[in-house]
């Protein structure tokens, strides 16, 4: 088992640093108006930028073990803001969106890749755990080759 950790310092008001140790540069979070100044990413920011992240390192992992090059990618991460039954705003449901930088038709296994990639991505996998996600893969030329919930 490993732990991973970040440390959260308080700024100002709802502005906080976040260091991530060894040598990683930090950054500043913040909430938006009015609560805070907005300088930084939200929470829910730093989930959506965390599930994006996970879901196309996965997918690069996945292709490159068929020895296939998918550069550059991209990941356009959504989380659908709402209110619990309690009344108190939680995030509903995430929608990320990975795309390709290449055609589908020049990448060899995509579909065995496509059909296991997901699997592999330890946040995205987690955070359905409470919510949930879905993933649309689309190519360079605008192609979807995956949208599953």
């Amino acid at each position: 088992m490993t732990t991973v950790s970040v440390s959260l310092q308080q700024q100002a008001d709802y502005r906080f640093e976040i260091s991530f140790g060894n040598g990683i540069p930090g950054l500043i979070a913040d909430e938006p108006a009015p609560l805070g100044k907005g300088e930084g990413p939200s929470p829910a920011q730093l989930l959506c930028a965390a599930v994006g992240n996970c879901l196309a390192d996965s997918l690069l992992f996945a292709l490159r073990k068929f020895k296939q090059a998918p550069e550059p990618l991209r990941c356009e991460v959504q989380a659908e803001v709402g209110r619990n039954p309690e009344g108190r705003l939680r995030i509903l449901r995430l929608h990320a969106t990975v795309g390709l930088g290449v055609a589908a038709s020049s990448l060899e296994h995509l579909d065995r890749a496509l059909g296991q990639f997901e699997e592999f991505c330890t946040v995205t996998q987690s955070v359905r755990q409470a919510l949930p996600v879905r993933v649309t893969v689309i190519d360079a030329d605008g192609l979807t080759l995956r949208d599953q919930t």
